[in-house]
């Protein structure tokens, strides 16, 4: 698989990130985004789309990120969901590990981050 068949989900509830995740996605070579602006959105997206990749805000209104992405890999286990946040303390990393987390990216995201993720995930 290239990077520009991939579909990558972006949920966060701030549009600014929203639209900045999305630029750096289509600078690397991804041509397919789709958003959610909180997780119960992303789990139904997830759901409808099956996007390759998730890039997921924890704090979020109506459901967490942490919340959403244990639904996402219990709909699908393989499932590939990053973790982006401000708040990137200790116990948010923990848990988001251990709910299956494939990468944890600090706030601001760069494009050189969003790459190594993506590489990292078709293998290269």
């Amino acid at each position: 698989m290239k990077i520009s068949d991939l579909t990558v989900l972006i949920c966060d509830d701030s549009p600014l990130i929203r639209k900045k995740l999305q630029e750096i996605l289509n600078r690397v070579g991804v041509n397919s985004v789709i958003f959610a602006e909180d997780g119960e959105l992303a789990v139904e997206m997830y759901k409808k789309n099956s996007p390759d990749l998730v890039f997921m805000d924890i704090v979020m209104p109506k459901k967490t990120g942490i919340d959403a992405l244990r639904e996402i890999k219990a709909i699908n286990s393989e499932a590939r969901v990053v973790i982006a946040s401000t708040v990137g303390t200790q116990g948010n990393l923990i848990k988001a590990i251990k709910e299956g987390a494939f990468e944890f990216l600090q706030k601001p995201v760069k494009d050189d981050d969003v790459l190594k993720v993506i590489n990292r995930m078709l293998g290269l």
